[in-house]
């Protein structure tokens, strides 16, 4: 095996512009090294060689796929917290023979090669046993002997490998849960297997009645057909039995009544003709209905995970480890489980809060957008209440733990968004509301066909209800709803809408309820932004270079607009920042000398003893009846510009909010911003009085939604954690792109476009998808009610009967096939190709 040593740049190659790290493949930084382009891929490397596992680069390149940049650049975890007794209670199963299994999350997967190298750890690792990789979910389920290493240890090995873990929550959930897909898989495949074999039989049969057929083959044929049957509705179709049992003990009816009893009086039938030796048998029909019902339950199943699975990141919102300040002042890091009400943690600038408690040392801006909505850190000092999973902006503070976990602010919070779910009663399909009275005319007209063929003969009257009853099960009827659903699901995701329920379609379809959006990344672009700037142009450059020393959002902002285009010709000297404030700094302009820049609030400025024109003042109550913030730029004591700060509207918010109304819901704002910002944006986009709901608490929210979804469908429209409760609570909520994921998790849609327009798209689409319901629906009970006509008048046989059932449940699948939710919108493509082609003009010597 070659070592990639050998194939080593030199030293002049590595420094050539592009040259790539021999490790990760990514260009080496001038003064980087010669190999590689930081410490950590010559670390990773230096590993990987001493274990001789140098096949990994090899099976990286037959990957085909350039691997993305090390997250370990910017690692310095220790893990310690990885062997921390309140971590491992959690997060890892000791087993009979004594060894430790548990679960962790990979960062930096991309390819094979990743596979077969986080595979090898027990060749890495002394103690470890066994390394499993699930590349979907990106999880690796590590065995290890806890006598010979560490859950630490292997925590680092990873990081150095190049992908940092983290705890995989809720794994005992997810083993039930694949246990459970794992039976409905084998019950779909039993379900095919026995069907498949019948078919088989039955063309020998349906051989014999026109080329004949000796006696004891016929028998066999059919004997092994009935015990296959047999075997395919006590195994896989006894899921339709249960439920229709289930229905029945609860004095209700669903639609699994219908099929559970056309589907086992069929095979009821079919054994009495098998045991009598004659009369016509269909087996094969029966078997291949549980076979394709037993699919559109899978796809249902998988479907239900999915959006369950996504509820894991919920509880991703609060840091995995916190700093616990001890009495000597020494700091050490633990899982954030192993913090108790009572001990003193320091969170640092940059860092997530780890539980709720009161600042007790130091003072900071926290962003609290998560929580409150609100677009502007918020001071807090010595006495404040800090909550969990809040952002620490600028300094560093100590804080006295009041509450972790569950009954935090954000834990409670996340309980609501659970709650809300199970709560939350799904929709009824519309195929469902027609199960009792199909059942009740199913029975009613077999009762009816006995009445009037009994004295004829008793045998052909159970002949003819025998044929009704299998002519007309509700197959059809129960793929018309899911297999629809599932269809207009699959056209949405092409459209960057992952729907998680086909409830979704039903309710956004009635065009009657109230739709309730939130306004920070939803009806504004969600980042501060400079909106314009008013007067001297020629310190624009100078603003830029004095605020990229701050750490404030909306010096950050300033930084980033007046840098970009604008040169500086600022040489920055002493600066002074006065926290939520401003900042006054002493620096060359244009090479004119010397001058004092402040750049700050009105208040700032005033107090700095500046001159401030009558103009800027009239300018900085207009931004503030906008909502935004002006910040003013003082040259030597003398105000000269000033930039106007805000959250920009989406440009589509407006027509957005007029096609909903025009769709008949009812459009309202509510946001956890201040009341004058929300009213001010509200304007902009026509929500004016109790349109408009502002500094609603995430709490509130809840009670809002709630309150109105007692008398109406309600469409909650968000995109931050502040939201996720409402979301869930609401009959449908849906998420902007860019949301936290926290509220992508709770959402019942998640959008992968911005602004409104998609969810306008989605509402006319959804009323298409009912449309589609409707008419599989009705081509369903249309050829029962035909089916039972020719049954009744003795037309068709039982035999007949069979041949023809699936022909409502094909007659479903070509319409939902066929339907096109969205194509009023993907017939503009192919007109903007058009358009493309006339307006193209080929250079000279291309044809065209």
């Amino acid at each position: 095996m070659t070592s990639p040593a050998a194939a080593t740049p030199t030293n002049t190659e590595a420094h050539e512009r592009g040259a790539p790290c021999i490790h990760c493949a990514l260009p080496i930084p001038t003064g980087s090294g010669d190999r590689f382009c930081c410490t950590g891929c010559e670390t990773a490397y230096e590993l990987i060689h001493s274990c001789g596992l140098d096949a990994y680069y090899r099976l990286r390149e037959q990957a085909e796929q350039s691997p993305s940049e090390p997250s370990r650049k910017a690692r310095s975890r220790g893990y310690a917290d990885f062997d921390d007794r309140a971590f491992q209670s959690l997060y890892c199963t000791t087993l009979e023979d004594g060894t430790v299994q548990t679960e962790l999350l990979l960062e930096g997967l991309h390819c094979a090669a990743c596979v077969w190298l986080v595979e090898k750890l027990p060749r890495i690792v002394p103690g470890v046993i066994e390394a499993r990789l699930d590349m979907r979910r990106a999880c690796v389920a590590v065995r290890f002997d806890p006598a010979r290493t560490t859950l630490g240890t292997i925590g680092r090995t990873l990081d150095s490998l190049g992908y940092p873990p983290h705890p995989a929550r809720q794994a005992s959930v997810r083993e039930a849960r694949r246990r459970e897909d794992r039976r409905m898989l084998v019950r779909v495949a039993v379900a095919g297997a026995c069907a498949g074999n019948i078919m088989l039989l039955f063309f020998a049969l349906y051989a014999g009645m026109f080329e004949g057929i000796e006696r004891e083959h016929e028998q066999l044929f059919r004997w092994t057909a009935m015990l296959l049957n047999t075997l395919c509705l006590a195994w896989p179709g006894l899921v339709f039995a249960r439920s229709a049992i289930a229905a029945l003990r609860a004095r209700t009816i669903n639609l699994d009544v219908p099929i559970a009893m056309g589907l086992y009086l069929g095979g009821a039938w079919g054994i009495w003709k098998t045991i009598a030796g004659s009369g016509d048998l269909y087996f094969d029909s029966i078997s291949a209905l549980v076979f394709f019902l037993l699919i559109g339950r899978m796809i249902q199943l998988r479907q239900q995970r999915y959006a369950a699975d996504s509820l894991e990141l919920l509880f991703n919102l609060r840091p995995a480890t916190a700093r616990r300040v001890h009495e000597d002042g020494s700091i050490t890091e633990i899982a954030t489980e192993g913090l108790n009400a009572g001990d003193i943690v320091e969170v640092r600038a940059g860092e997530t809060v780890p539980s709720d408690g009161t600042i007790l040392l130091g003072s900071s801006r926290f962003d609290q957008s998560m929580l409150t909505g609100e677009s502007r850190p918020v001071a807090l000092c010595v006495g404040d209440e800090a909550a969990s999973g809040t952002l620490n902006v600028s300094s560093p503070i100590r804080m006295l733990v009041s509450a972790t976990g569950e009954s935090t602010r954000i834990g409670r919070l996340m309980r609501t968004v659970e709650e809300a779910g199970r709560r939350r009663a799904a929709i009824v399909r519309l195929a469902d509301r027609w199960g009792a009275r199909l059942l009740w005319a199913l029975l009613a007209l077999a009762a009816a066909t006995l009445l009037l063929w009994w004295k004829e003969s008793p045998s052909i009257a159970i002949d003819r209800a025998a044929a009704l009853l299998i002519a007309t099960c509700p197959c059809g009827l129960g793929l018309a709803t899911p297999l629809a659903m599932t269809v207009a699901m699959g056209w949405a995701a092409r459209r960057g809408m992952l729907v998680k329920g086909g409830d979704v379609f039903e309710a956004l379809a009635t065009g009657k309820g109230i739709v309730l959006i939130d306004k920070t990344g939803t009806i504004t672009r969600g980042e501060m932004s400079l909106v314009r700037w008013y007067g001297d142009e020629s310190v624009r450059g100078a603003v830029g270079a004095l605020e990229q020393g701050s750490s404030h959002p909306i010096a950050r902002t300033l930084a980033s607009a007046c840098c970009g285009g604008f040169s500086p010709a600022f040489s920055a000297g002493e600066s002074v920042e006065t926290p939520g404030r401003g900042i006054v700094g002493r620096g060359e302009i244009h090479g004119s000398g010397f001058h004092r820049i402040a750049v700050g609030s009105e208040r700032f400025l005033e107090d700095l003893g500046a001159e401030i024109a009558g103009g800027f003042r009239a300018i900085a109550a207009g931004c503030a009846a906008r909502g935004n913030t002006a910040v003013m730029v003082a040259l030597d004591n003398r105000c000269v510009a000033l930039a106007e700060i805000g959250d920009p509207v989406r440009s589509d918010s407006a027509s957005s909010i007029v096609r909903m109304r025009a769709l008949g819901w009812n459009v309202r704002m509510l946001s956890g911003d201040r009341e004058d910002v929300a009213r001010a944006v509200g304007g902009v986009v026509g929500l004016h009085g109790a349109q408009v709901i502002g500094g609603a608490t995430p709490e509130e929210k809840v009670r809002a939604v709630r309150s109105a979804a007692e008398h109406a469908t309600v469409v909650m429209i968000g995109d931050g954690v502040n939201d996720a409760a409402a979301l869930a609570s609401a009959t449908v909520g849906i998420a902007v792109r860019g949301g936290a994921e926290a509220s992508l998790a709770a959402a019942d849609v998640s959008l992968q476009k911005d602004g409104l327009g998609p969810v306008v798209e989605l509402m006319e689409a959804s009323r298409r998808v009912v449309r589609s319901i409707h008419l599989t629906i009705a081509a369903s009970l249309g050829y029962n009610v035909l089916a039972a006509g020719l049954a009744m008048t003795g037309m068709i046989s039982p035999l007949l009967a069979a041949i023809i059932m699936p022909a409502s449940s094909l007659t479903v699948v070509a319409i939902c096939l066929r339907s096109k939710p969205f194509k009023q919108n993907e017939r503009a493509a192919p007109a903007e190709r058009k358009r493309a082609r006339r307006e193209f003009v080929p250079a000279k010597g291309v044809p065209a």
